[in-house]
This record gives C-alpha cells, sequence and structure tokens, in this order.
C-alpha cells in the first residue's frame, strides 16, 4: 500500500525538537488522522517533523504524492495552526487594533483579495503535466469548491472586509477557505471546529466528507477536545509526553477513551480558591440594585454594516452569564464595549459599575476590576517573556510586562499557576508553549488580580479534555465566592460550569 508519509527511527537534527524515542510512523493513502493528546504532550512538534519543519539527521521523511502533479512538500501539505494568524499584519498586530478601523493601513488586504491570489496561484500551480481537458475539469472543481465554500461560510458579506477585522470564527473560515483553495493533497488542522458556532462546525465536517470522497486529500486534525473527532477519521495517533503510540483505528481508540469523570480540581486547591480573603468589593460605586453593567439601546456600526443594534442589557451583582449566538453576531464586540478596548463605547450609552461611561473614569480605572480573556488577546501575545511575566502583566492590564511585579506580587501570580497546573512552567517563554499552555497562562493572568468582574471570551480555546474540565472547576469555584459576577462566551453549551444563572443570545444582523 501506498504510503503518503514515512518516516523510519527518525531523530531531528535539533534536540531542543527531539521527542522521547526515534520517531517511526506511516499514513498510508486513504487513511484520514487524528493526532490526539494532552496539551504539552508533543502533537505540534510531531506536525512539524511530518512537514519537514525539523530536519532529520538521517531517514529523512520520505513522501509519495501520487497523483498529485505537484512535487514540493509546501505545495502538498498545507497547515493550518491553533494560532489565527493575520500573516503580515502579525508583526504590528495589537489586540484593540480589531476596533480602532482609523489605524488600519490602507495596504492591508481584505478577504475578497487574498482569496482571489490564493485562487490565482492554484490555478497557475496545478497544470503542470495535464491534458487541456483535464486542466478545464480541474478548473470547473475548483470553481465548484470555491462557489460552496463561500456559501457555507457566507464569505460574500466579508469580502471587503480587511482580514484584521475579523471576528475569531470569521477568521478561521477564511483561513480554511484559502487553504483548501489551494488544492493540497494533505491537509493538517489544528483543532479546526473551535471557534466556530455548531451550524458551521457540522457543515466543515460535512464539507470535509464530500473533499475526502471526491479527491485525492487526505485530513490529519490535531485535536486536544477528543470528543471533536468526526467519523470521516479512520485512525488515530496518540501522543503522551513526547511519545509516540501506536496508531490505532477511530473505533478502537473510542472504545478505549476516557473522558475526566469525577472532579479533576483538587479539593486542597478548591479550598484555597473559596478561602481567599474577600476583596473590597465595589457595592460602593454600584447603583443600589446591584447593577453592574447596563447597556441602553446600545449600536454599533462599521461603516455599512451593523454588528449590534438597539440592545438592552443588564448584569446585576453576582450573576453569571453565558453569552452565545453565530459567528459575526457581536459577541466579541459587546464585549470590547464593556473592557473600553472599543472606542465607540464613549459613544454608547454604557454604565459599568454604577457610572456612565465617560463620566471622567479613565480606561485603567475601568480594567482595575476585570480579569479578561480573548482570542484577540491570545494573537497579540507575540513576544517571548518567561511565562510568570505574562501572568504579572495582568496585575497592570498590560499585554507584556512593563512593571517589574513586587515579591508579593510575583508570589501571587506563581500561586494562581499552581491553581492551573502550570507552576512548573514559569521560567519557560510563552512562544516556546504549546498553544494549550500559553492559554491556561493567559487564563491565569486573568484571575490573577482576584477581580470583581470576569468577561471570558472562549477561555478553553485549545484545552485538552483534562484541562477543559479542570478550568470549568477554577470558574465554578472563584465564582462560588461574594460579589464575583462572570460574563462567559463559548461555542460548547458543554464548556459552561455549573455556576451560570443568565443567557444572552445575539443574532447576527444580516
Amino acid at each position: 500500500m501506498q504510503n503518503i508519509v514515512e518516516i523510519k527511527d527518525g531523530v531531528t537534527r535539533h534536540p531542543l525538537y527531539r521527542m522521547k524515542h526515534p520517531v517511526n510512523l506511516a499514513i498510508a493513502a486513504g487513511e484520514q488522522v487524528a493526532i490526539v493528546g494532552r496539551n504539552g504532550s508533543g502533537k505540534s512538534r510531531l506536525v512539524d517533523i511530518i512537514t519537514g519543519r525539523y530536519p532529520l539527521l538521517m531517514n529523512e521523511v520520505r513522501y509519495d504524492f501520487s497523483p498529485s502533479p505537484m512535487k514540493l512538500v509546501s505545495d502538498n501539505i498545507k497547515y493550518i495552526t491553533f494560532r489565527d494568524s493575520y500573516g503580515d499584519s502579525d508583526s504590528s498586530y495589537y489586540y484593540q487594533q480589531r476596533w480602532n478601523q482609523h489605524d488600519i493601513d490602507e495596504s492591508t488586504p481584505t478577504v475578497g483579495r487574498i482569496l482571489d491570489e490564493a485562487f490565482s496561484a492554484a490555478e497557475n500551480g496545478s497544470g503542470y503535466g495535464m491534458t487541456e481537458e483535464e486542466k478545464r475539469q480541474s478548473h470547473e472543481r475548483r470553481l465548484l469548491l470555491k462557489e460552496k465554500l463561500y456559501d457555507m461560510f457566507h464569505l460574500s458579506t466579508l469580502l471587503d472586509k480587511y482580514i484584521i477585522l475579523l471576528s475569531s470564527g470569521e477568521l478561521r473560515k477564511f483561513q480554511l477557505t484559502k487553504t483548501l483553495l489551494s488544492g493540497p493533497r494533505m491537509l493538517i488542522m489544528d483543532n479546526p471546529f473551535i471557534g466556530l458556532d455548531a451550524q458551521t462546525r457540522d457543515q466543515l465536517a460535512d464539507l470535509l466528507r464530500v473533499l475526502i470522497r471526491e479527491t485525492d486529500l487526505q485530513v490529519v486534525l490535531v485535536l486536544s477536545k477528543t470528543d471533536d473527532i468526526p467519523d470521516f477519521i479512520t485512525h488515530v495517533i496518540p501522543v503522551e509526553d513526547l511519545d509516540i503510540l501506536p496508531k490505532t483505528t477511530r473505533a478502537d481508540y473510542l472504545a478505549r477513551r476516557h473522558a475526566p469523570s469525577a472532579p479533576v480540581l483538587p479539593e486542597e486547591k478548591r479550598r484555597r480558591i473559596l478561602d481567599l480573603p474577600e476583596k473590597e468589593n465595589l457595592m460602593n460605586t454600584t447603583d443600589p440594585e446591584g447593577c453592574m453593567l447596563k447597556f441602553n439601546r446600545v449600536s454599533i456600526r462599521y461603516g455599512q454594516r451593523t454588528i449590534l443594534k438597539d440592545l438592552d442589557w443588564t448584569v446585576r451583582l453576582n450573576e453569571k452569564w453565558a453569552l452565545s449566538g453565530e459567528n459575526g453576531a457581536g459577541k466579541s464586540t459587546l464585549l470590547s464595549l464593556v473592557c473600553a478596548d472599543n472606542p465607540q463605547s464613549y459613544a454608547c450609552d454604557i454604565e459599568l459599575f454604577g457610572r456612565k461611561r465617560g463620566s471622567g473614569e479613565s480606561i485603567w480605572e475601568i480594567k482595575r476590576h476585570i480579569g479578561y480573556v480573548s482570542p484577540e488577546m491570545h494573537r497579540a501575545y507575540l513576544k517571548d517573556l518567561p511565562a510568570i511575566d505574562i501572568v504579572a502583566s495582568g496585575l497592570n492590564d498590560s499585554v507584556g510586562l512593563y512593571v517589574r511585579p513586587k515579591p508579593e506580587q510575583r508570589a501571587v501570580c506563581e500561586w494562581w499557576m499552581d491553581i492551573f497546573g502550570i507552576a512548573d512552567l514559569k521560567d519557560r517563554t510563552f512562544l516556546k508553549m504549546s498553544s494549550g499552555e500559553q492559554r491556561l497562562c493567559l487564563l491565569a493572568r486573568a484571575f490573577v488580580k482576584d477581580p470583581e468582574l470576569l468577561i471570558l471570551d472562549e477561555p478553553l480555546h485549545g484545552l485538552d479534555d483534562h484541562n477543559r474540565q479542570l478550568t470549568r472547576e477554577i470558574i465554578s469555584a472563584f465564582c462560588q465566592r461574594r460579589n464575583k459576577t462572570m460574563v462567559m462566551v463559548t461555542h460548547y453549551a458543554e464548556e459552561l460550569p455549573d455556576i451560570i444563572t443568565d443567557h444572552l443570545f445575539l443574532k447576527k444582523n444580516k
């Protein structure tokens, strides 16, 4: 049987990027594979070996991409990583930029321009060795795929939008479309379903089934969330502690898989959270009814697009809200108004902590009481700082550490890193951590100042089964304390902790 990828006794040249044992792996033609494992287990390192990013000492990776006419690994294997990327814009991206349109350079590419370039590049690169009739048929198939993708992801409404203005879910749709238009022989996707609403997750899975059935595409999914293994996957490669376990069938893996059932947060840590000293709260600044947050007919528009329209919403002290809605409905925009990251927040009728927005408070006075994590924040952390410095930046609400923490503040950071199970990573630099470890680090950052208001925008992105449950239990314990209020966004209802009291569903404005 043809092996599209084969590695025998592979050892990377650089010792920092080696697996625990020499890599032996074969992915046969027709196999659709899921690589699964805990955060930091080595899944991404294995993919980097497969794609040739980490050269081997000997026994280089062997590829057989037939019947693809393209010869280069970079043409045949496309890899979409977890960290949402704006490509060339990454170096200057900051997490409020999505809501500050006046800061966008006019040369910034639009969705439509990049997708047209991707389509043209794929057309120009795929005709080698084909007859004119084969080229015509290939062009028609590619056009049909383009129409399906645009229709499924509703991209016609996004074509004139700058890519740095896309929501997290919209950005994933754009990346998937751009990559699929290139016609890869093997498509490797890191957690492709997170950040997508339920309907889009189902549509993406259906599209991949069709492409697998009707083309030579082979799919490799890198998954932290093992209940996300779709039924078109034929084989599973588990990775544990930098060790590749034997490849098994999907059915055998699921039969042996045991998701966490009992609580995973040790009782001692749960008690430590519950026993934290009661913080001087905002009761003296909230209104008599305990109103923490109030939107009065709030509307947000960007050009011709209406994101929020006449929204009335009140959050009271001790309430725990679940915020949901389809991709692009305005969930993250709403939260950017709360956190004063969106300049339009000062033109809206918003009350926070009993004070009307724009009544003299500074952005730092607002952020002092809020613990916040979001996909935008994750994208904004591009400097390779030690993990404990990332956590400490939450004490001063900076993206990056600009004020050196005092010893007692550093101790608090270490305390929260221990709660999230990453105390041993405190000196590892951020960009050397796995995406799941990075997310745990940003979660510790959100809790480090014991905030009165938690704003958690898809906080469980990229976390494995154990760490998702751990984080849910930490959130639940934290919010059981007096005078704690929370708003949490997720596309997975099962990710919500058991302390949710209220729900807000946003509908997308057409």
